[in-house]
């Protein structure tokens, strides 16, 4: 009995850490609702920006009016965070390493979208915003609400707003009438 008491408590105390090292990727920490580690974040949030900027400048070329609108605002916005994000790591304020290229996952998407067009794009394009967009609303809301690192805990919260507008633009792609077609 002994025995198994030392083993649930060896799993139960593991829990938080199991699921810290699993990494943001796995939908894990955010449907556990897990604060992501500061390098988890930083890694999540430079990734994710990457993304962005390399997406809707796709999106700026091949894009309807409506997505080349958005697209230009997302390279701008997500421009700004990942140099204010740079700058808080450059600084030595943030014990962190910046990723330098996008992981598998954010490459096949681009990779997919660089080969698209027409309707297929934006098709493609719409839904990897609103999903991208998801998901850094939800990691921004977990390190707000718990991060470790107080400077970083404050910008999560001070851009959080901004993510959450993105995401109910990029909700909104798609669902207007284009321009010279009747809505009847």
């Amino acid at each position: 009995m002994k025995r198994v008491v030392i083993a649930v408590s060896c799993v139960l105390l593991a829990g938080p850490a199991l699921a810290q090292s699993v990494g943001e990727k796995t939908g894990v920490n955010s449907a556990l609702g897990v604060t992501p580690s500061t390098a988890d974040f930083v890694k999540e949030v430079a990734t994710s920006d990457l993304f962005e900027i390399e997406s809707n400048k796709l999106g700026e070329q091949k894009g309807t009016a409506q997505e080349k609108t958005f697209a230009q605002q997302m390279v701008t916005d997500h421009t700004k965070t990942s140099n204010e994000l740079k700058s808080m790591v450059e600084s030595g304020k943030i014990k962190a390493t910046l990723p330098t290229a996008l992981d598998s996952s954010h490459q096949s998407k681009l990779d997919k979208l660089r080969e698209a067009s027409g309707k297929d794009f934006s098709s493609d394009f719409n839904s990897y915003q609103v999903s991208a967009h998801k998901d850094a609303v939800s990691l921004f809301e977990r390190y707000a609400k718990g991060g470790d690192n107080p400077e970083l805990k404050d910008w999560a919260g001070k851009t959080l707003p901004t993510l959450q507008h993105h995401l109910e633009m990029a909700q909104e792609l798609g669902k207007a009438p284009s321009v010279g077609q009747s809505s009847k």
